[in-house]
């Protein structure tokens, strides 16, 4: 008996878990700020909040630990994870040295239709700027630079990038939200697209080095007087 073979029809997002929604809501609940940093995550709550099991809640707590957005304390348990000045800077150095590297690449050897994806990507992260929440500039900036690592074949680059990308959401968060920025992010961001676009490899590293060196500037101050606060506060 002959049977004729089909090919498979392709999968074209692969459907969440509850554990994949749990992760993303308690990512999301502690990048925008509903939890503060050094809080307690206590399971009984977030399984009464969240209606999932507490196995569901402990290995959300381990995966969110990974990242960096958890701190398991002895005797204390999980908590937000505290971000310093010192931690910062190393995350805005690493951004600084890779983002600049793939823009200043991107620029030399991008072909086809990048220029709409990069366009593209830029006017969607330009609808979300006045969003009430933080988590669509979030997402929205991420997919931009997606496009300009994978545009300069990055690959590994972008994996580290994606390991530091709750902490770098944190600090985005923080930097956003400044009222008296001296120039918006959107404007670094279109410096960039035009740069890459420009095929003009050194403006677009230029342009990444100014909008990393303008963001920690607001960073630093922040997190800086956030510690002064907790000082006297004891």
């Amino acid at each position: 008996m002959n049977i004729e073979k089909s090919n498979l029809s392709k999968i074209e997002r692969a459907p969440q878990t509850l554990r994949d929604i749990v992760q993303d809501r308690m990512r999301t609940a502690i990048i925008e700020g509903h939890f503060a940093p050094g809080e307690r995550l206590v399971e009984r709550p977030l399984c009464d909040q969240l209606g999932v099991s507490r196995t569901v809640i402990r290995e959300t707590i381990r995966y969110l630990e990974a990242e960096g957005l958890v701190e398991v304390i002895p005797n204390r348990g999980p908590i937000v994870a505290l971000l310093d000045w010192d931690q910062a800077a190393q995350i805005y150095d690493i951004r600084k040295q890779l983002e600049s590297s793939a823009a200043a690449v991107c620029a030399q050897c991008h072909s086809g239709d990048f220029p709409k994806r990069l366009r593209d990507a830029l006017s969607a992260l330009n609808a979300t700027m006045n969003d009430s929440e933080w988590i669509g500039v979030m997402q929205a900036t991420t997919r931009f630079y997606e496009i300009i690592f994978k545009e300069a074949g990055h690959a590994i680059a972008w994996e580290i990038v994606q390991r530091l990308n709750g902490r770098i959401s944190r600090l985005r968060v923080l930097t956003l939200s400044a009222k008296d920025r001296p120039r918006p992010g959107i404007s670094h961001m279109t410096a960039i697209n035009e740069a890459i676009l420009s095929r003009d490899a050194e403006a677009a590293r230029a342009a990444v080095q100014a909008h990393i060196l303008d963001a920690s500037s607001i960073a630093k101050r922040f997190l800086r007087d956030e510690k002064e606060k907790a000082v006297n506060d004891v």
